[in-house]
C-alpha cells in the first residue's frame, strides 16, 4: 500500500467517525455552540463540506482554483467565516450533511485516481496527494474535536492523531513566517507519546531544542484546540519554548486559540 493510499484510507475513517458524532443530531444539536466564536456545529460541518469542495476544485480545475486564492487574498480574515456562513444559511442540517457526504466522496476517489507525482495548488505550496489528505484528515479531527467539546463527547485517540502531528511539526516555520518572526535555523527534537507506548520522533536525537508529550496533546496544541498550560507538552530551550507559544498546523492567519480551562470556567460562570 502506497503512503497516499494509506493517509487517504486514514481521511475516509476521520470522516466516517465524525460522521457518526453529527449524523443523529437533531436541529437544536446542529444549531448549538462551539468552542469556535460564533460557529455552530452546523458551521463546522458546513466548513468541512466547503474545504473538500475547494480541494476538489483544486485537483481537477486549477484555473478556476486561482479564483478561490483571488478571494482569500482580497480577504484573508473573512473567507473562510463567509464561506461558512454562506452555506449554514443556504442548507438545512440534513442537506447540509448530505452535501458533506457527497463532497468527500468525490475528493476520495479524486485523490485515489490521481496519477503518482501529482502536485495539487493550494493557498501555499502545491501539495502531493497524501499531503492533501493528511491536511483534510487534520481539519476534520480538529474541526470533530470542535464538535466533540460542543456535545461534551470524549473521543478516543487513535493512530490517525501520527498524521496530525507530522503536519504540526513540518509546519514549523510557517508558523514562525505567518508571524513575522525568523524561524531558527535549527532543528528540534520531538518526542510524542502515543496512547498505545510507541514514542514517534521527528529530529535529530541529540538536538538542544526539544519538545516531549503525550501524542493526544501535541496535536490539540498544534491544532490550537486546547491551550498551552492545559497540556502536558513541555520544552526544553528558548526556542523550542517559544514554538509552543505559536505553533499551528494549519494554514491561513493566526488563530485566536482556546482560552485556558480555568479562565473558560470563570467566563462561564458569570
Amino acid at each position: 500500500m502506497s503512503a497516499a493510499v494509506a493517509v487517504i484510507d486514514d481521511l475516509r475513517e476521520e470522516s466516517d467517525e465524525l460522521d457518526e458524532l453529527v449524523g443523529e443530531l437533531g436541529e437544536p444539536g446542529w444549531r448549538g455552540p462551539t468552542p469556535a466564536d460564533r460557529w455552530t456545529v452546523a458551521h463546522q460541518i458546513a466548513h468541512l463540506s466547503w474545504t473538500d469542495e475547494v480541494a476538489l476544485l483544486a485537483a481537477t480545475e486549477p484555473d478556476r482554483f486561482g479564483d478561490e486564492v483571488a478571494k482569500a487574498l482580497a480577504a484573508p480574515e473573512a473567507f473562510v467565516d463567509e464561506a461558512a456562513d454562506a452555506l449554514v444559511a443556504a442548507h438545512a442540517p440534513d442537506a447540509l450533511l448530505a452535501r458533506w457526504r457527497e463532497g468527500r466522496a468525490r475528493l476520495d476517489k479524486v485523490l485515489r485516481d490521481a496519477p503518482a507525482g501529482t502536485r495539487i495548488p493550494w493557498y501555499g505550496p502545491p501539495m502531493s496527494v497524501a499531503s492533501m489528505a493528511t491536511a483534510r484528515l487534520m481539519e476534520t479531527w480538529a474541526h470533530g474535536q470542535d464538535i466533540a467539546d460542543a456535545l461534551g463527547v470524549t473521543r478516543t485517540p487513535t493512530a490517525r492523531l501520527r498524521h496530525v502531528a507530522r503536519i504540526g511539526v513540518r509546519a514549523r516555520n510557517y508558523a514562525y513566517a505567518v508571524r513575522g518572526i525568523t524561524a531558527p535555523d535549527e532543528e528540534f527534537r520531538v518526542e510524542l507519546h502515543a496512547p498505545d507506548g510507541e514514542m514517534i520522533a521527528y529530529g535529530p536525537e541529540g538536538a538542544a531544542q526539544r519538545i516531549t508529550g503525550p501524542l493526544l496533546d501535541f496535536c490539540l496544541l498544534v491544532t490550537q484546540r486546547a491551550h498551552r498550560s492545559d497540556l502536558a507538552v513541555t520544552a526544553e530551550g528558548r526556542e523550542a519554548d517559544q514554538w509552543l507559544s505559536i505553533a499551528q498546523a494549519f494554514a491561513g492567519p493566526p488563530g485566536p486559540g482556546r482560552l485556558p480551562r480555568a479562565e473558560q470556567a470563570e467566563r462561564g460562570g458569570r
